[in-house]
């Protein structure tokens, strides 16, 4: 639809260096017809135009050169996220960032996150290393998010990591903009056991409300090894005191669960049974075991994310 976002939808998506790792997954799991709240991609190549517009390209590849060579590791972090900050999205990428968000719905609460062209890879994940920033609304604020992701890949603990894998010179960094699913729960899904690592059952965390709860370890999750088949073999309720939920004006919060919610169980297994159907589905669309975001809005479940299960 532009030069500079694509939809879910698009061949292109399906890339991973146009669409970075979490765009080019919400892609192929489109084509798949898996469901994928819908979405869209600012390319990889828009934080390098960015840097250009603002003739700061160089000055951050000799500052990302120096990364892990000296003490001051955190200087040039905060250096290089100063300079990224500052170079603001030209117009045509703002107008085509506002039609995009207009096509999905004005007023429509928005997740936004980065997708690095080099993460979710079979061997290593990325996962954590950028922002994620949920239940956005406006324009105005998508955008000064996507910019607020592109300087996440600059962080010092980002770029240590991207050190560690010989991928610092790398700029490939999309940014993944989708309806924001108000979830009342949500969680993970391992398509084998990660642990065991049985391919005769997989793993399932749930918590209620948004799935930060998993990311952050504020609660600790319910979690069930389920059979292949759909059926349960083993559960343990985790204890969530707390869940984190979406704001009406835009943000999360967390709130306090009283004790008969906390000990409830999330899921039940007609719930447990169709997530083992969709993690069945992701797994034979990529080829290989999966780690899938999921989350259930009312009676709808949707996954929000897969990546292979790295080592």
């Amino acid at each position: 639809m532009s030069d500079h976002v694509l939809w879910f939808d698009d061949p292109d998506c399906h890339r991973a260096d146009v669409a970075g790792g979490k765009g080019a997954s919400l892609g192929r799991l489109r084509k798949a017809g898996l469901p994928v709240p819908p979405g869209f991609v600012v390319v990889a190549d828009a934080l390098g135009e960015s840097l250009d517009r603002h003739g700061t390209r160089d000055e951050v590849a000799a500052l990302v050169a120096s990364f892990g060579d000296h003490d001051d590791n955190h200087r040039v972090a905060a250096d290089l996220q100063e300079i990224v900050t500052a170079a603001t999205p030209g117009e045509g990428l703002i107008a085509e960032v506002e039609e995009a968000y207009a096509a999905l719905g004005e007023g429509t609460f928005v997740a936004v996150r980065s997708s690095a062209c080099a993460e979710d890879g079979e061997t290593a994940s990325f996962a954590g290393q950028q922002e994620t920033f949920l239940n956005v609304v406006g324009s105005d604020v998508v955008l000064d998010r996507i910019v607020r992701c592109w300087a996440s890949f600059f962080s010092e603990r980002a770029l240590f990591y991207r050190h560690r894998k010989g991928s610092l010179a790398d700029l490939g960094m999309a940014v993944a903009v989708q309806r924001q699913v108000p979830s009342e729960k949500s969680g993970v899904m391992f398509t084998t056991d990660p642990i065991r690592r049985r391919t005769d059952q997989m793993v399932i965390e749930a918590v209620l409300g948004l799935g930060e709860s998993v990311v952050s370890g504020l609660v600790t999750p319910d979690n069930y090894v389920v059979r292949r088949d759909g059926r349960l073999k083993k559960a343990h309720v985790g204890n969530q005191d707390k869940e984190i939920v979406h704001r009406e004006d835009g943000g999360t919060m967390t709130v306090d669960l009283d004790g008969a919610m906390a000990a409830t169980q999330v899921l039940d297994e007609g719930e447990l049974a169709r997530l083992v159907a969709i993690g069945r589905q992701v797994e034979e669309a990529f080829g290989s075991p999966q780690d899938i975001e999921w989350a259930l809005e009312g009676n709808e479940l949707y996954v929000l994310q897969s990546r292979p299960i790295t080592a």
